[in-house]
This record gives C-alpha cells, sequence and structure tokens, in this order.
C-alpha cells in the first residue's frame, strides 16, 4: 500500500521522485556518530548515512544524530533524550575518534561508550559497534589498546561490530580529504560497504 501511495504522489507531481516516504510505523535506525558520519567537508547528501537511507528505501528511517567533533561524552550526555525522542530499533554507535586524538584516558572513553550501549539496550535497541583505528603516530600503544576497545565492548555486550570505518578508505589518499582524517565524497559509497557488510545481517 505504501508504495502505492507513493506511486500516486510521484505522478502527481506532489513529491520529487527521489523522496522516500515512511509509513507511521517504520522502525528508526540511529546513527550516533561524529564528523565521520556527519558527512564532514561533503554535501550532506552524499555522506555514507544518506547513502544508507538510500539502500534501506522505506523499510527503515536512518536518523543521523552525529555531530562533527562529538566526543564519547557529549554522546552520552545527550543519547538519553534521543532514545526517548526516536525510540530507535537500531543504534549505530561511531564514537571515539575525538576522544582518540585528544588523548583522552581510554578508560574513560570506554565507560562511556559502555553507558551508551547499555541505555540503547535497555531502550530496546539493539547496538552496531562501529570501530574506529588511529594514525600511527599516536604510538603503538595508545593505537592497539584504543582500538581493542571496541573490540572488546562488542564481545562483552554481543553487539555486531564494525572492525574500522574506514577500512580501504584511510590509507588511500586519493579518497580523503586534504586534512587526512576525513573521507571525500568519493569514498562514501566504500564507507557505506564497510558498514553494510555487518548491518545487512541485522535488518534484512
Amino acid at each position: 500500500m505504501l508504495r502505492v501511495l507513493y506511486l500516486i504522489f510521484a505522478l502527481l507531481g506532489v513529491l520529487p521522485s527521489s523522496t522516500v516516504v515512511f509509513a507511521a510505523e517504520s522502525p528508526k535506525l540511529l546513527v550516533w556518530g561524529d564528523s565521520l558520519s556527519a558527512a564532514y567537508g561533503i554535501p550532506v547528501d552524499k555522506g555514507w548515512v544518506s547513502l544508507l537511507q538510500g539502500k534501506l528505501g522505506d523499510k527503515y528511517r536512518v536518523v543521523n544524530g552525529s555531530i562533527s567533533g562529538e566526543t564519547s561524552a557529549g554522546g552520552l550526555t545527550r543519547l538519553p533524550e534521543a532514545l526517548k525522542q526516536h525510540q530507535p530499533a537500531y543504534l549505530l554507535l561511531e564514537l571515539g575518534a575525538n576522544d582518540g586524538l585528544r588523548g583522552i584516558d581510554l578508560a574513560t572513553m570506554r565507560s562511556n561508550l559502555e553507558q551508551m550501549i547499555k541505555l540503547a539496550q535497555s531502550a530496546q535497541a539493539k547496538v552496531v559497534l562501529v570501530g574506529i583505528k588511529l594514525p600511527p603516530n599516536y604510538g603503538t600503544v595508545f593505537t592497539d589498546k584504543f582500538e581493542a576497545t571496541y573490540a572488546e565492548l562488542a564481545k562483552q555486550y554481543d553487539t555486531p561490530i564494525v572492525p574500522f570505518l574506514l577500512e580501504g578508505v584511510a590509507d588511500n589518499w586519493d579518497l580523503m580529504q586534504a586534512d587526512g582524517l576525513h573521507p571525500t565524497a568519493e569514498a562514501q559509497p566504500k564507507v557505506l560497504e564497510n558498514v553494510w557488510e555487518v548491518l545487512e545481517k541485522q535488518v534484512l
């Protein structure tokens, strides 16, 4: 029925053909991240989160709660209200990169991520954890411990995990913006592919 209504509206010219029409009961998928998910430096509609909506169609409504510069502490502060407002079926948790880049204590970051996982699960949202890696200049000990935090939390709370959001992107300068930290618009389909390899098993 929903697809029939969409076709009628499109034919009448009420909606642009690219518009996704959602049923009132369409489950929500909340992306909770930083600039890597907020389409920093590129058009929002080119970002991997927008591309994810296109892939999911009307099966899910994707809500992007990502903010450039966000830390795990900021995400934790904002999350309770977002869970209450959106009541998502899934939470894609992509935070921690800014903690690592700022040298924030890893125990603090881990605690913040852990609390967000618990909050989401208590709200009946299924969590997909999105892993991040730091540039090697931060030192092997710190970067290894940082990376391991995601895998350890995923195991502890039995959540699916995207091992590295920028796999196949971060090491290709042609796919990175001039700052060396953010992927270009051309890289976004690959970023989505990394997420989709894990997410597809959950939502379809």
